[in-house]
């Protein structure tokens, strides 16, 4: 007997296929595995209609608990009556664009896509994306488009994969760090050395699941950022951020650890962060993913890209007389 939930698709043909995990997983989760369902979203508007069954009993929950030994059977309409799930008009600006890839500039206050503490229905950039590809007549595969992440209130540059070749061609350069990534973050302070690396390994916070923190011990991973100052005045400085890993919030982190925490940090902030006066109280995280550069998957060739900074952003670095010096 398998070890795993197995699921059966009915209609003109019947199969049973081994899901990739089993025991303890979300039935939408397990779902949304199959090629034919195609995404999360998809699973749970099935469940909702009734099309789902586990162990000859119809499931209306998408958040059931899969145990070893159930039997998912699912139901979908004829192949020709299928509607393909809209994307979102989020009016993305492209950066670059290619035969293998775009690049984008993400806006602030959108996830790239779901996760954990969102609502079923949230806009992700992921629609956006899906908006893009439909309007280019270009396959749509949730799995094989993104070839990094950005956090949610990070601006900046974000690369997407156009098919399955260039997908796995880029994340090759991601593992092997040959991908050049440098970040633009003001923070709280004027560090001393105005340029360095900072090397230390980040893991879960122990008492906050949701942040990460310096941790030397137990579950870690290394990680490494260089900074250089740009610019500095009235008690805050602009840093160049370079990337050689890519660890979850590792700027924040990296940063928040020497002293200086990126001014409107709502998660990593605390107490150190700059006092502002109330005219000149930052609404937005400063860090934006500036600059980009990987080589094309087809051609070879280095591709560079700049993606200039949030309007609001620029404004307030002028403001507080502060340049953009490369």
């Amino acid at each position: 007997m398998s070890l795993l939930p197995r699921v059966r698709h009915s209609r003109a043909m019947h199969q049973w296929i081994e899901a990739p995990s089993g025991s303890g997983m979300r039935l939408d989760l397990l779902l949304a595995t199959i090629p034919a369902i195609k995404s999360r979203n998809a699973a749970q508007k099935m469940i909702e209609a009734g099309q789902v069954r586990i162990s000859g009993k119809k499931e209306l929950r998408s958040s059931r608990m899969l145990r070893a030994t159930d039997c998912v059977e699912y139901m979908l309409p004829e192949p020709d009556t299928v509607p393909a799930e809209a994307g979102v008009d989020l009016h993305l600006n492209v950066l670059h664009e290619d035969d293998d890839c775009l690049v984008i500039e993400k806006p602030a206050g959108i996830a790239v896509h779901t996760g954990n503490g969102m609502a079923r229905n949230d806009t992700t950039i992921l629609d956006g994306i899906r908006f893009l590809f439909q309007k280019r007549r270009i396959p749509f595969s949730v799995s094989e488009v993104l070839v990094h992440r950005l956090d949610k209130e990070t601006t900046g540059c974000l690369l997407i994969a156009k098919n399955p070749k260039a997908h796995m061609a880029l994340q090759k350069q991601f593992e092997k760090r040959t991908v050049s990534k440098f970040y633009l973050a003001l923070v709280s302070g004027v560090p001393s050395p105005k340029a360095a690396m900072i090397d230390a390994p980040i893991g879960r916070h122990t008492g906050d699941r949701t942040r990460m923190s310096i941790i030397q011990t137990g579950k870690t991973r290394n990680a490494a950022t260089t900074y250089r100052t740009l610019s500095s005045a009235h008690g805050m400085a602009l840093l160049s951020c370079e990337l050689h890993t890519g660890r979850t919030h590792q700027i924040r982190v990296h940063l928040l650890s020497i002293g200086h925490p990126i001014l409107g940090d709502s998660k990593y902030e605390s107490m150190k962060s700059l006092k502002l006066t109330a005219e000149k109280q930052i609404d937005f995280l400063c860090l934006h993913a500036w600059k980009l550069s990987f080589m094309s998957p087809t051609s070879k060739k280095k591709i560079s890209v700049t993606c200039q900074l949030p309007k609001k952003y620029a404004e307030f670095l002028e403001e507080n007389e502060m340049k953009l010096t490369v």
